[in-house]
């Protein structure tokens, strides 16, 4: 089987959370599974990073907005990668560039177009766990671009379809899935289950009603292109 693991910025915040994705990792590698590593950065890094541009210009280029959020997630990869080393697993970590993930020209908001697959195909052939950079990619002229808030979520989709991957799991350190967002609704029930449908069907409906309620369109996964994906890997 061929799966496909993204993990959040907080899954990977220090030294200890790094290990202990990376022994998740390989022991499903270790059942004889190909793996696939998505990451976000650690912890809080990529406001950190923000924080330091404004701090020199308040106003930063977007371009060059881009070229700094991406080092988050190219720290993130590499760290997991040594993580993994330490342990006697070859591992290979990979960033937009490397994969060939492109994107359109919109900096700070890009869409992906395509992802080629001959790169991870080649590690994953060579028995070695892939670690790839998520939120970000590249455009026709090679310049880095980021998918917006919530992008290695839509990443890792992406590459799950590209991949024809037999399973996608994105891991977060919530309690569950709720009715509503409890931060914003008071008597948001956790669900005991739900149906895949009806996870798509809540997901499109809460990301609009997160962007009504309190204008934070940002920090939402792209839902359309996510869906779109997911369309295309059930095929």
């Amino acid at each position: 089987m061929l799966i496909v693991k993204k993990f959040g910025g907080t899954s990977v915040g220090n030294k200890e959370r790094i290990l202990n994705v990376a022994k998740r990792c390989i022991e499903e590698y270790q059942k004889g599974n190909d793996v696939v590593v998505v990451l976000s950065a650690m912890g809080k890094m990529t406001d950190e990073l923000i924080a330091m541009a404004k701090d020199i210009n308040p106003n930063p280029p977007k371009r060059e907005m881009d070229m700094l959020l991406t080092t988050g997630e190219q720290t993130s990869v590499a760290m997991m990668a040594m993580a993994m080393h330490s342990m006697g697993i070859p591992a290979v970590s990979l960033n937009a560039f490397q994969v060939a993930m492109h994107t359109t020209h919109a900096y700070s908001n890009a869409r992906i177009k395509r992802i080629d697959t001959d790169r991870i195909f080649n590690e994953l052939e060579q028995r070695k766990i892939v670690i790839v950079t998520g939120f970000q990619g590249v455009d026709r002229y090679d310049n880095y671009t980021t998918l917006g808030r919530g992008g290695s979520d839509t990443t890792a989709v992406a590459l799950a379809a590209a991949l024809n991957a037999d399973a996608c799991e994105i891991y977060t350190d919530v309690d569950g899935v709720f009715t509503a967002d409890p931060r914003i609704v008071p008597g948001a029930r956790k669900l005991s289950e739900i149906t895949y449908d009806e996870m798509l069907d809540l997901a499109t409906c809460c990301s609009a009603l997160t962007v009504q309620d309190t204008g934070a369109q940002d920090s939402m996964p792209d839902i359309g292109q996510v869906l779109d994906f997911r369309n295309k890997w059930l095929k």
